[in-house]
């Protein structure tokens, strides 16, 4: 996920979803420097066997992950999700997925954060880590 703040921010100066995640019904609940959170359905986002989709869980925590990282680089910079890793530790069949992303680093070119991701009875789905590189937007 990578987006400017001038060009994708709302009213507020918060990233906005984009295309992949707007696809993937993501909605964004919270949106600091320090913490975002956003969910997704379940429904849509499976595998053929009818779970969550592990790619579907990458793209949820990548994009809390960049965002954060993208509010706390500040304007003019833009966040690069340049790795991602995920642990899946159970499945989910039906309701949202919720992920919650905090930094773990906030550099001045790196911004690592980790993204647990919960189903509805608050039982931990999967445990990512995604670092981003930053960079000065083109043209700032």
């Amino acid at each position: 996920m990578t987006m400017s703040n001038e060009e994708s921010a709302d009213a507020a100066g918060v990233p906005g979803v984009g295309g992949l995640g707007e696809l993937m019904g993501l909605e964004i609940l919270e949106a600091t420097a320090d913490r975002v959170v956003g969910r997704i359905p379940v429904k849509g986002n499976t595998q053929p066997y009818g779970l969550l989709h592990g790619g579907a869980s990458c793209v949820l925590a990548e994009s809390l992950g960049s965002t954060g990282a993208m509010i706390a680089a500040g304007p003019g910079r833009v966040a690069v999700g340049i790795e991602i890793n995920a642990t899946h530790h159970r499945s989910a069949v039906d309701g949202h997925v919720t992920g919650v992303a905090v930094p773990v680093h906030r550099g001045r070119t790196l911004s690592t954060w980790e993204i647990e991701i919960t189903d509805d009875r608050g039982k931990r789905v999967c445990t990512s880590r995604l670092t981003c590189m930053l960079r000065d937007a083109p043209g700032a």
